[in-house]
């Protein structure tokens, strides 16, 4: 392998960490957290230099920008979670055995992370910072769209690590090329875990050619169902923000599925999103209901490819049901088991959708702009993660450990 000194190097820093003090991983976490503030112009800078070769019209330029704004977000962030407990040590679960032997069940690190990921620079912040203090290394592979702003975040983490004398490769940095992210899925015995954090596309390459457990993360096709009972300014107030708060985050709204009974409403409803320019693609129902009450240019028919399809933009689609048990048969079909939500003061409607809906996280009568580690109380997070095995949902510090079974005896031999 082209890397294998590299990911050698990892392998060896993931055990000098675990024998790092909590207390240490605390003040290395503080002191990036201040040296991150303190480079704030650098960063602007490096990021600058990635912005500048993507159209602005482009959905992933609001996700490749770092301003100063954003920069304190990552640096509270990161102070959040060197607050938090370690995950590390826990007994969940612990027992004598009718032969005499003591079992007990401890949380350990994952050991090495590696995290594929698109045009986000935070992730690389967020990513380190919950490894470290979660006792795990970590080999980041970032998109070409963010290469500067990633070799400069990783660049300023390894001064801090350096200022610790801790190993600098306890956390690196891949080559942003194909080759380097197909390296990576083929180092077996050296990354325990591979999580990618993107778009569908990222998620299946890495799923069908790792070689590596995978978490998969990311891709959110995103629904909200409008119940016939509905509060209608409770209702209009929560779209808006589930699909405009930032239309390029994994949380953000795709589809409404309009009961009925509440098309009249729709324009009212809606007139948020106009003031947004947002495009609605609507199907017959929802399109007869708001032509001449939303603007012309921003109303489409739906077709077939309008749902199911994560927009990342300011565009939304319009399904109209007769009843529940349709809205649900829907998203069963559209769904990628990211986020989904109802509107209804009917709480029997509310418990079915939240007891039915198979996704990782169900609302009831709130936006789904709270699908986010830091909205969650987990200080950051390395992806949302939409699978079954091991984790679910916002990914955090527990969400990056292991357990390990742990045996004492005395002289105990099985017959």
């Amino acid at each position: 392998m082209k890397h294998q000194h590299l990911f050698e190097s990892v392998n060896a820093a993931s055990h000098e960490l675990a024998r790092v003090p909590c207390e240490v991983v605390y003040d290395l976490l503080t002191e990036l957290a201040n040296e991150l503030v303190h480079q704030t112009s650098l960063l602007i800078a490096e990021n600058a230099r990635d912005l500048e070769r993507m159209s602005n019209a482009d959905p992933k330029y609001d996700r490749l920008l770092i301003n100063e704004e954003r920069i304190k977000v990552i640096a509270s962030d990161i102070l959040h979670v060197a607050a938090l407990p370690s995950p590390l040590g826990k007994i969940t679960e612990e027992r004598f055995m009718p032969n005499g032997l003591f079992l007990s069940k401890k949380s350990v690190p994952f050991g090495v992370v590696g995290v594929i990921y698109e045009a986000r620079p935070n992730v690389t912040f967020d990513v380190f910072s919950l490894c470290v203090r979660s006792g795990n290394a970590c080999i980041l592979k970032g998109g070409s769209d963010a290469r500067y702003s990633n070799e400069a975040a990783v660049s300023l983490i390894k001064k801090v690590l350096k200022s610790f004398s801790l190993n600098t490769s306890i956390c690196e940095l891949m080559p942003a090329d194909r080759e380097s992210s197909l390296e990576m899925l083929n180092a077996r015995g050296y990354i325990d875990v591979i999580i990618p954090r993107g778009s569908r596309q990222l998620i299946d390459f890495v799923a069908e050619n790792s070689k590596i457990p995978v978490i998969e993360t990311g891709a959110g096709i995103v629904h909200t169902y409008l119940d016939e009972t509905a509060d209608i300014k409770q209702a209009s107030s929560i779209i808006n923000n589930a699909k405009t708060r930032r239309v390029s985050v994994c949380n953000a709204l795709d589809c409404l599925i309009v009961n009925a009974g509440q098309l009249n409403n729709l324009p009212e409803i809606l007139s948020p999103l106009a003031d947004k320019n947002v495009t609605v693609y609507a199907d017959k129902p929802s399109y007869e209901v708001l032509k001449g009450q939303y603007p012309k240019s921003l109303l489409e028919n739906a077709t077939n490819e309008s749902y199911g399809t994560e927009f990342l933009s300011y565009k939304i689609a319009v399904k109209t049901v007769g009843n529940i048990e349709e809205a649900l048969d829907h998203i069963r079909k559209y769904s990628s088991k990211h986020s989904e939500a109802i509107i209804s003061t009917d709480q029997k409607n509310i418990d079915r959708f939240l007891d039915e809906v198979d996704a990782a996280a169900v609302y009831a009568n709130t936006s789904t702009a709270f699908t986010d580690g830091g909205q969650f109380g987990l200080g950051a997070e390395v992806g949302i993660s939409t699978q079954k095995l091991h984790a679910r949902g916002p990914m955090g510090l527990a969400e990056l450990t292991s357990y390990k079974w742990i045996i004492r005896g005395d002289g105990q031999i099985r017959s």
